[in-house]
């Protein structure tokens, strides 16, 4: 459920809900600017080479130059800043061999492109630009007059057309690349908090219940020889202990169903502000509750947590806490704030202290809702205190 969320609220790219990552199959990636490349080239040199009446050494230099690219771009996956080298050469020279030139050197673009893509930018640049410039150096030495400055220029042009062309695909991955970055980061953020909160209700409930029944069942062993009847009363606590506890588990486990099936509502409300003079009263400890807060202006799960807390610091209390006559609960508004504290008169070091689960259970409550959660030794004591925005 919380991971279908995360999707639905990923983050929105350019008014759509990602950028798209479709990609060919890794065998046309290679082959295809190949079999592109070859018979145009090819067939270009051949054509231009009867056209222009050129000897035979100057048409097999040609149709040779002309197989340099697309051959070369076989080993473009692996090697593409070096494929990029070779042909940025080759096109340089194809462009000596016809004074009036032919179709363009289409291996070169897609050695730019692959170069681009594959992270050999650097490769890509210096050598389309070394060997550019040599090139018209080269031509304006020899006086070619067919280089022309519209030539040049329309060339250069094209040149860096390609290399946009590079760059944005390159952007665009790079783009989807991080996009599901994030997207997985927030499924497995969502699904870990989920964990949590889980391994935090089930910590409460089962703690404090087994705390209960532990004591109460100390108490009948006790009493079972001398006082039957309040070992009677004993069991009996134990029983309706348990049975609650069952309750709130499923209820806990009920949460990780499916959505939608019968039977995934839970099997008991979620526990609230009502529910605490039967927390108080079930207690062993002799505790008074002190509650001032209008039940109906508090939120749902500011009085989960509140409850929870609660729970907590009486199982701490009843564990921890040596000598503990008197546990005060206290709930009340100050300003804009609700707060929560428990404070018992005992002595010795409690779970609070010594950084149990229970107290940082009790602090995530308190930070999921804006608040803060302190707790440690006073005059005469124990206390924790929760402090929530109302």
């Amino acid at each position: 459920m919380y991971a279908q969320w995360a999707q639905g609220h990923a983050p929105v790219w350019w008014g759509g809900d990602g950028p798209p990552d479709w990609r060919m199959p890794k065998w046309a990636t290679l082959w295809l600017p190949v079999f592109i490349s070859l018979p145009v080239q090819l067939g270009a040199a051949i054509f231009a080479s009867r056209l222009a009446d050129l000897s035979p050494r100057d048409t097999a230099l040609s149709v040779g130059i002309a197989l340099i690219g697309p051959l070369a771009l076989i080993a473009a996956r692996r090697f593409p800043g070096p494929v990029v080298a070779v042909t940025a050469v080759a096109a340089s020279l194809d462009l000596f061999i016809n004074p009036h030139g032919g179709p363009p050197y289409i291996a070169l673009a897609f050695a730019i492109l692959s170069a681009v893509v594959r992270n050999a930018r650097i490769w890509a640049w210096v050598s389309i630009g070394a060997c550019w410039i040599a090139t018209i150096t080269i031509a304006g030495v020899m006086g070619r007059e067919e280089w022309t400055p519209f030539r040049i220029a329309g060339t250069t042009l094209g040149i860096l057309f390609v290399f946009g062309i590079g760059e944005g695909v390159r952007t665009r991955r790079e783009r989807a690349s991080e996009y599901r970055r994030l997207a997985s980061e927030r499924r497995v953020s969502a699904v870990q908090g989920e964990r949590v909160r889980i391994a935090r209700e089930l910590h409460d409930v089962l703690a404090h219940s087994l705390s209960q029944i532990n004591v109460q069942a100390g108490v009948g062993l006790h009493l079972m020889d001398k006082q039957p009847d309040k070992a009677r009363d004993a069991l009996a606590s134990i029983k309706e202990t348990s049975k609650s506890a069952l309750d709130e588990v499923r209820s806990v486990l009920g949460m990780l169903r499916a959505e939608g099936a019968a039977g995934d509502a839970p099997l008991v409300p979620e526990p609230d502000l009502d529910r605490l003079p039967a927390l108080v009263s079930a207690s062993s400890l002799n505790v008074h509750l002190d509650d001032r807060l209008t039940h109906s202006e508090v939120s749902a799960q500011a009085q989960l947590a509140m409850y929870r807390v609660v729970q907590e610091s009486l199982t701490n209390v009843a564990r921890h806490a040596t000598g503990a006559k008197r546990v005060d609960v206290t709930l009340e508004r100050a300003d804009d704030s609700y707060v929560v504290s428990v404070r018992d008169d005992g002595r010795g070091e409690t779970a609070n202290e010594s950084g149990g689960r229970g107290l940082l259970g009790m602090r995530e409550r308190a930070e999921l809702l804006g608040g803060h959660l302190s707790a440690g030794p006073v005059t005469g004591g124990f206390e924790v205190k929760m402090v929530v925005p109302a």
